[in-house]
């Protein structure tokens, strides 16, 4: 699935900014790490785009951590919603097809 035309770029501000370190220990730079790993997988999140599409993202970090991202896209920016270790369903999922 492809969803950005142009380079990355990311939001951080003071709404998101810190708060999944505080939640599940990953790092701002961790959850865009994810988004270059070769093998991630991107899905649209039906269930929880009411106001504005939301994507899931399972990718792996530079040191092979598994994360499980929600995320959004907003005026050509990526807003990391939450980000979290994957479970072992996930890490099936992210294994299936690599």
């Amino acid at each position: 699935m492809r969803i950005f035309q142009t380079p990355l770029e990311f939001e951080w501000d003071k709404g998101n900014k810190g708060k999944n370190f505080i939640k599940h220990q990953v790092t701002d730079g961790e959850c865009e790490e994810v988004f270059f790993d070769g093998r991630k997988k991107i899905l649209r999140d039906v269930l929880h785009s009411g106001k504005e599409r939301r994507y899931i993202l399972i990718g792996a970090t530079r040191i092979q951590r598994l994360l499980f991202l929600v995320f959004t896209a907003r005026k050509n920016k990526i807003r990391i919603i939450s980000a979290r270790d994957i479970n072992k369903k996930e890490r099936n999922l992210y294994e299936e097809k690599n």
